[in-house]
């Protein structure tokens, strides 16, 4: 496993570039997916606004106007951060031996903050000035839905993030209890469909705001979810976040696959969970003591086919909300049977003694059962409005 980017560089290139130790390989590969999905939306919303499925809106926009002191405010806060922890992190001695402590530590070096937090306050002043008028102009521009994909991601992320970090604490009320300001800011530890559900809501109410048709939307987005949850697993299974599944201890069903896709000990997880490896020194020296499932790579080939399948029939689709009734079947009955040899706390107290995710995952498909059979009555070909 990388936990992060040092190691993975070092493992691919034999570079040891110490700064890559600052780039935890979960949130990268988290990053890029991110980006990717945005890509496949921008292309999907240009292809129902093609259709006729959305409107444009305008908005009124200054031009010529100086630099203003909240743009000078926010761009010398993020320059001052940047010198402060990232040019930190390569003058303070030791400084990623324990790369989670030092981003959440207040060590840093003030210096290269202010100069870096200077340095933007400059080219942000600069760049206003060479658009400044005499006198600024109020235009209208137009608007469309794949204009506003950008705001749409970083929505997504924000409240994505926040979700899978309160249903994770619910589902592991222990731990919170133990150690609650551990839990809440380590950087490990998210539950995909407290993402989801928190994302979702607040995605709405953006595209709402916007006047943005929610169904078509919700049709757009349904392949790129599908996208998104692949390549999103990819860093959970590279940095080894802890995803994984029950030990295996059955012989590979053919020979010719490798090891580690039947089963993995998750050596150098970035939870360092497990047992010491011996002659291994730092960080990450752990791995689990039996082989386990590594349910994190069968997730990503599984949800890359289905979000093959999706792509390639959304054309011959043209009932709205089929596409959003389908991603939630195949989302919901994808995650509720990997559930059964993945690792996870279940609800004792209930029948059948069910995780979380199995709950929510049967919900998501009942739900999604409902927008086959009733989409045709609740939502015209026609739909444009929000």
């Amino acid at each position: 496993m990388y936990p992060n980017l040092y190691y993975l560089v070092d493992d691919l290139f034999g570079v040891k570039l110490n700064g890559l130790k600052l780039i935890n390989s979960f949130g990268f590969f988290v990053a890029i997916a991110f980006v990717a999905s945005g890509y496949v939306l921008y292309l999907e919303l240009k292809r129902k606004e093609a259709l006729g499925h959305f409107t444009s809106k305008e908005e009124k926009i200054i031009i010529g106007a100086p630099a203003s002191k909240s743009d000078l405010i926010t761009n010398f806060i993020f320059g001052y951060l940047f010198g402060y922890k990232i040019v930190g992190a390569f003058t303070i001695e030791n400084a990623l031996n324990n790369t989670q402590s030092y981003i959440l530590s207040l060590e840093g070096n003030m210096l290269a903050g202010l100069l870096i937090g200077a340095l933007m306050v400059y080219v942000k002043w600069r760049e206003k000035n060479k658009e400044k008028l005499d006198k600024p102009e109020t235009r209208i521009l137009t608007v469309w839905p794949h204009d506003r994909v950008g705001e749409v991601v970083l929505q997504a992320a924000l409240w994505g993030f926040i979700g899978a970090k309160i249903f994770h604490n619910l589902e592991n009320i222990d731990d919170l209890v133990k150690d609650p300001i551990g839990s809440l800011i380590s950087f490990s530890g998210l539950t995909f469909y407290g993402g989801l559900i928190l994302a979702t809501i607040g995605v709405i109410v953006y595209i709402r705001k916007h006047n943005i048709s929610v169904i078509h939307f919700a049709d757009a987005m349904s392949p790129t979810m599908l996208f998104a949850y692949a390549a999103g697993r990819i860093g959970c299974h590279v940095s080894g976040d802890g995803d994984w599944g029950i030990p295996n201890f059955a012989p590979k069903p053919f020979d010719w696959l490798p090891d580690w896709t039947w089963s993995s000990t998750y050596a150098h997880n970035v939870v360092n969970q497990g047992v010491h490896i011996p002659g291994c020194e730092g960080n990450y020296c752990n791995e689990l003591p039996v082989p386990v499932f590594p349910t994190t790579f069968y997730e990503i080939i599984i949800m890359f086919v289905l979000f093959a399948i999706m792509w390639s029939v959304r054309k011959k689709i043209t009932q709205p909300g089929i596409l959003t009734g389908i991603y939630l079947i195949f989302a919901g009955g994808e995650r509720f049977f990997i559930e059964k040899i993945r690792v996870n706390n279940k609800y004792m107290s209930l029948p059948f003694q069910p995780t979380q995710a199995e709950l929510i995952s049967t919900f998501l498909i009942l739900i999604g059962i409902v927008f086959l059979i009733q989409s045709k009555r609740w939502f015209p070909k026609t739909i444009v409005k929000p």
